[in-house]
């Protein structure tokens, strides 16, 4: 099932149970792949393309939740958390820092890096590998850590 059809199912039983925070959530992924699939690009929608689209979802509530926690809007705040933990359930499940530790410290003995000046090598294979499983940031500071 491709995440096109698992977002119109799961639509439907979000507006059978009236969820509100599902609603808002899966309409913005279906939205978000119209536009994909309209962008005059001619790009097919891959698996890859979907967790790129869904961690870009995730991001922009996740920059919103910041500036409204800042802004002591606590209403608003609400809303992106809601929306922030529906998009997650269709992202594949995200590795522990313990795990993640593991795994770059491989890729970092794999590339033979030794100091920060080859975070950039460390980098490429890491997004590349754990591409959905974690975050960016995340890989980025454990990376760091790790050369450093």
């Amino acid at each position: 099932m491709t995440l096109e059809q698992k977002i119109a199912n799961d639509l439907k039983e979000a507006m059978k149970s009236k969820d509100q925070a599902a609603m808002r959530a899966i309409r913005a992924i279906k939205a978000a792949i119209l536009l994909f699939k309209t962008d005059g690009s001619g790009e097919e929608l891959t698996p890859d393309k979907e967790i790129k689209l869904l961690q870009k979802l995730v991001k922009q509530r996740q920059d919103s939740l910041d500036i409204y926690t800042r802004q002591g809007r606590e209403d608003l705040a609400v809303v992106e958390r809601e929306e922030i933990e529906v998009i997650q359930r269709y992202l594949p499940e995200q590795l522990s820092e313990a795990k993640l530790k593991e795994v770059i410290a491989g890729i970092i003995a794999e590339t033979g890096a030794t100091s920060v000046k080859d975070m950039g090598k460390v980098m490429g294979v890491a997004n590349q590998q754990l591409s959905g499983k974690a975050d960016g940031k995340m890989i980025a500071a454990v990376v760091k850590e790790l050369l450093g």
